[in-house]
């Protein structure tokens, strides 16, 4: 009998992990057990078995920069320190000529391939704001990848522009976006956004924005922000919302479960949350996704931005195959001083090769650009 094995046989969620094995995903209860557990290092054991059948000793990461076009914001989540209402001294909004003067340094100096484009729900930016930066990205830098505006972002521009977010999505697809980042999920549990976010867009608006963009073509991501107010079941029930979406539509490339940063925010002065929910749990975090969605979702990311460099390491180890992006010019994670959050890709090949990895650079939709 296998090492392995063994401890599955002694292991409380070894029935879950071995089905899994061989290709049985959990269902509810099941995840509800995985997340109950303490036994990480099994499920990591596991998560890494079923990344490395499909992807070997390789991982991936996109040499990208972040543009957060505006910090104007009237949704005024507390988990946020990036946010400024209206009005306020420290607010901005970047023009087009500013968009494309920091798009063409990060082209010349680093050879970027993806701009995320995200920012803050400001009514005062029209849909032509963004058609236009579209149009101008796809024009001028044709080899950089257009990811861009969450579901809450799309929602506010259908708001500003009284119509649907359907006809929102079609508009900018025409005008160059090309995938959608999955920010904005956080828990996708209303209960928990009517405490950390409770303007933003309902679970249900969230899911209905993504099917719609999957259904145009638009493939996204998908994200989970955890260690704030949600409970175990919360996280299982985000799982299975995702699960349920993602058989139905395939639309979604990457799962991307991320830990929850206090420091600044307005829930951290308000005492409801003090301290961020340490390594352990990511880990715990990207073996359950990987377990959650083998064969489902394909691309599990490491999460290295709220969590450090040496914890994606070993986030490759447990599941995840994609480091993520190098995050040049990133606004919103540095506001609550967690870290400096730029990385460029000579640090992040180096890191995966440290851990005796093969490193490949990737496009926006995850096809391999270059092998190092």
């Amino acid at each position: 009998m296998s090492q392995l094995a063994q401890q599955l046989h002694h292991s409380e969620i070894g029935d879950i992990l071995e089905n899994s094995m061989s290709g049985k995903r959990p269902g509810f209860d099941e995840c509800l057990r995985l997340l109950e557990s303490g036994d990480v290092h099994l499920m990591g054991l596991v998560g890494g078995h079923l990344t490395r059948k499909k992807f070997g000793r390789t991982a991936s990461f996109v040499n990208n920069m972040i543009l957060n076009y505006t910090n104007v914001c009237i949704t005024d989540c507390k988990f946020c320190a990036f946010y400024r209402p209206p009005g306020h001294d420290e607010a901005y909004t970047v023009s087009l000529e500013q968009i494309e003067a920091r798009m063409k340094a990060a082209w010349e100096m680093f050879g970027i391939t993806q701009v995320m484009f995200q920012g803050g729900h400001n009514p005062k930016l029209s849909i032509e704001y963004y058609e236009d930066a579209f149009r101008m990205m796809r024009k001028k830098f044709p080899a950089v990848g257009v990811h861009a505006l969450s579901a809450s972002e799309i929602d506010t521009i259908s708001k500003v522009e009284h119509t649907s977010t359907k006809e929102v999505l079609g508009r900018l697809k025409e005008a160059g976006l090309q995938s959608v980042p999955g920010a904005g999920a956080e828990i996708l549990v209303d209960s928990v956004k009517k405490v950390i976010s409770p303007k933003k867009i309902s679970s249900e608006t969230w899911l209905r924005i993504m099917r719609e963009a999957h259904e145009m073509g638009i493939p996204s991501s998908a994200t989970m922000m955890y260690g704030h107010v949600e409970s175990k079941k919360d996280i299982a029930e985000h799982f299975e919302k995702i699960g349920s979406l993602q058989e139905q539509t395939g639309g979604f490339m990457a799962f991307i479960p991320w830990s929850f940063e206090p420091n600044n925010t307005q829930m951290q002065r308000e005492e409801t949350v003090r301290y961020s929910a340490g390594g352990t749990e990511l880990l715990k975090m990207i073996a359950i996704s990987r377990i959650m969605y083998d064969g489902l979702i394909p691309h599990i990311q490491s999460s290295w931005l709220t969590n450090g460099v040496a914890m994606a390491q070993m986030a490759l180890q447990y599941g995840a195959d994609d480091f993520g992006g190098t995050l040049l010019g990133e606004e919103v994670v540095s506001c609550t001083g967690a870290r400096s959050t730029e990385l460029t890709a000579p640090k992040i090949i180096g890191a995966v090769k440290q851990i005796g990895y093969g490193v490949e650079e990737r496009d926006n939709f995850y096809n391999v650009i270059k092998t190092y």
